[in-house]
């Protein structure tokens, strides 16, 4: 799910709709996005609801779409609609079904409900998220029949899918379409297109040909928004001097305070090694890894951290994250310190680590470095001094963890139940690009 899709303005609030495939679709408002949001509402229970997108039409009806997920209820490629009440919080009916995609446009889902011209317009991609295309249904009725046409396909570009997205129009009104690319380790990729109207129909991206079907543009000027703002790169490194920790890192379960803490003025940020869960076989189990999404194509990021066991079972490192995963660590093997590189094939699914290098090591303060080439091609190395630096190990090929692409950063476990674990301090975290 992305928050662009079903994130709504109305009568004065803001609106976040989200399904949960094994509970049904939830609400949350508030009037101020910034402050305090309301406690979720559960609009829909049940099973297998995904991707819902509210409609508030002219005479106050409310009314809300949804996909289905065929991992939950063996159902997909099909759209519904409620009718809700004029808050927004319950449905009102048990829902009719308004499209089926089986025929021509298999997996449709990642619906968006719209009012425009007189017409009801729901925005959903079809053909699968890496493979498929921009579809928009139109009707003058709620319920259908709607007609279909599709709008936005990848064309002679190399943006493949592309997939999901929404409608925005500026304060200038200027109408554009925020969508992804599925870019496999390289994550979902956000993409920004014009689209104007053509016979009642949107049109996303370019139209060389005037069949009336766009493809992405790779540049294009950008919205007029009514001042010019400079260009900016998505926030990466890090020298870990503050008290909060930054918005780029994320934690690979529901955060808890012993996982790590940033500790100010210290200048480091302090990570617990923690067992795992029970019955875990590898790291995919480990809540307390702290990473980031890759931010390019090539990139190396480097880091320099301090290692210090207290205990026998002790171990931390530098990783590239998915549902395979490879990692460059230092560790306690009776009561010495060893570099390892570590590979675990099929993380999620169960696969086992498998240690690629091994060298004992002196002392516990290391560089680590990972460099990811084009194609998510990955190499490690560590050095002692900061600037010579030796590659260890075998090349990782990166893949995704499972639809949120690979990560990178660090980890801190121990194989048993202890009441004083070692830790990792990350004095910093720099990326250099080509």
């Amino acid at each position: 799910m992305s928050l662009f899709e079903y994130f709504r303005y109305h009568n004065g609030e803001y609106y976040i709709y989200w399904g949960d495939p094994d509970f049904g679709i939830y609400m949350v408002k508030t009037k101020d996005p910034y402050g305090k949001w309301d406690n979720p509402v559960l609009v829909i229970p049940g099973k297998g609801l995904i991707d819902p997108s509210p409609l508030w039409d002219d005479n106050g009806d409310a009314y809300l779409v949804h996909a289905y997920a065929g991992s939950r209820v063996g159902v997909k490629s099909l759209l519904s609609v409620n009718k809700m009440n004029a808050e927004g919080t319950k449905v009102l009916d048990k829902g009719t079904h308004v499209f089926d995609g089986h025929d021509h446009h298999e997996t449709v889902e990642g619906s968006k409900f719209y009012k425009h011209n007189g017409y009801y317009y729901i925005f959903a991609p079809a053909g699968g998220v890496s493979t498929g295309w921009q579809l928009v249904l139109r009707s003058k009725n709620v319920y259908g029949p709607y007609e279909e046409k599709v709008v936005m396909a990848q064309g002679k570009t190399p943006i493949n899918g592309p997939h999901q997205g929404a409608w925005v129009t500026t304060n200038t009104g200027e109408d554009w379409f925020i969508h992804f690319q599925d870019k496999e380790a390289y994550g979902r990729i956000v993409h920004l297109n014009p689209m104007s109207w053509k016979n009642d129909w949107p049109v996303i991206g370019e139209d060389k040909d005037g069949d009336g079907i766009g493809q992405p543009v790779l540049t294009y000027k950008k919205p007029n928004v009514g001042q010019t703002y400079p260009v900016q790169t998505v926030v990466e490194n890090d020298e870990f001097n503050g008290h909060k920790l930054g918005l780029q890192w994320q934690w690979h379960a529901n955060k808890q305070l012993y996982f790590g803490y940033p500790s100010g003025n210290l200048g480091y940020f302090r990570l617990n090694c923690m067992p795992p869960f029970e019955g875990a076989t590898s790291l995919w189990q480990s809540p307390n890894i702290l990473a980031q999404k890759f931010t390019s194509d090539a990139f190396t990021a480097t880091t320099k951290v301090t290692f210090n066991s207290r205990k026998g079972t002790d171990e931390a490192g530098f990783l590239v994250m998915g549902d395979s995963y490879q990692f460059i660590s230092l560790k306690t093997v009776e009561g010495k310190t060893q570099l390892r590189v570590v590979r675990c094939k099929n993380a999620r699914t169960g696969g086992k680590e498998e240690e690629l290098y091994a060298e004992d090591f002196e002392g516990n303060e290391v560089y680590f470095q990972i460099k990811v080439e084009k194609g998510a091609v990955c190499t490690f190395a560590y050095s002692t001094n900061g600037k010579r630096f030796k590659t260890v190990g075998e090349a990782f090929n990166a893949v995704p963890g499972r639809w949120i692409g690979a990560k990178v950063g660090y980890f801190a476990r121990r194989n048993d139940v202890t009441n004083d674990a070692g830790t990792l301090d990350i004095d910093w975290y720099r990326v250099t690009k080509k």
